[in-house]
């Protein structure tokens, strides 16, 4: 019987209240808010002149007390699931031990590859060329490449901007099926997200006053055919920028349509726009150094 445990989402081993995904080998960058019982958030009882000392105590040992029935609770439940042949965390049947050590997990985790981003969950690699970096902090949960250094945001005197930025995603909450049908869907989203307000609802750019269509075609990514709609916004303020929504399969075994959104600022501060196709063909498969051998480099323009 094996034991090895298969991707999914399971307790952070460093932070109890995080869940971060497991991708069948080692732990990615990819986290999520873990539900806590209630046992574990009650607040401590008041204390009482005198009894301090052994209130204390006795909260400590509620707190140790309350974690044990946490990790009993989750051992009894995959014996459970191995006894009943039940599907566990990431809907397989076989019989799993969640990981738990963080040395034995970490230790042989590669270190990061300065030249890309890798999207475990889609299967792919995002290229970092010369001018673009692996950002420290950024919003968000999504792999993401941006351009090097920040700039006053035009339209908002307390926050910083970035010239580029490229971040890969799942397609979700969508009826579209094709990637043709998925990108010109996302489109609007892409430059919204990107030059219309962010996620604290800050009109950074001055807000999106037109656009038009510069691109749609078609586009080989990661050794699958997918497609691509590239649009020119114009903002309120700022000198606006181009945004492009590429979809594709994901190469790996499930081919669930993966969305990569790039914002380019315009004007001469901003990334040059051909860079949006070098990106684009550095885009591969997890392990791979060639784009699978579909398809040939594609040519800038409409």
């Amino acid at each position: 019987m094996s034991m090895t445990t298969p991707p999914g989402w399971y307790p952070d081993p460093a932070t109890p209240t995080v869940e971060r995904w497991w991708d069948g080998t080692t732990w990615t960058a990819h986290t999520r808010q873990a539900t806590v019982p209630a046992t574990v958030l009650q607040a401590a009882p008041p204390v009482r002149p005198g009894r301090g000392r052994a209130l204390a105590l006795a909260g400590i040992a509620v707190t140790v007390a309350a974690a044990a029935v946490v990790a009993a609770v989750v051992v009894l439940g995959d014996d459970e699931d191995e006894e009943r042949g039940t599907a566990g965390p990431a809907g397989t049947t076989s019989a799993t031990a969640a990981p738990t050590s963080p040395s034995a997990t970490t230790s042989s985790a590669p270190a990061e590859d300065p030249t890309k981003v890798v999207d475990q969950l889609n299967g792919i690699t995002l290229p970092i060329i010369e001018g673009w970096e692996r950002p420290e902090f950024h919003a968000g949960e999504w792999p993401t490449v941006t351009t090097t250094g920040t700039y006053r945001c035009p339209g908002a005197t307390h926050r910083d901007c970035r010239h580029g930025t490229i971040t890969s995603r799942t397609a979700s909450g969508t009826d579209a099926t094709t990637p043709e049908a998925l990108a010109k869907e996302d489109i609007a989203r892409a430059a919204e997200a990107a030059y219309e307000e962010d996620y604290l609802d800050n009109r950074l750019y001055g807000g999106i006053t037109s656009h038009k269509v510069i691109a749609s075609r078609a586009a080989a990514v990661a050794g699958r055919t997918g497609y691509l709609v590239r649009w020119q916004v114009t903002t309120g303020k700022g000198p606006g920028g181009y945004v492009q929504s590429l979809v594709f399969p994901s190469p790996t075994g499930s081919e669930s349509p993966v969305i990569v959104r790039f914002a380019f600022d315009a004007g001469p501060d901003g990334p040059p726009l051909a860079e949006m196709d070098e990106i684009t063909r550095g885009i591969l498969p997890i392990g791979s150094e060639t784009n699978g051998g579909v398809g040939s480099s594609l040519t800038p323009g409409a």
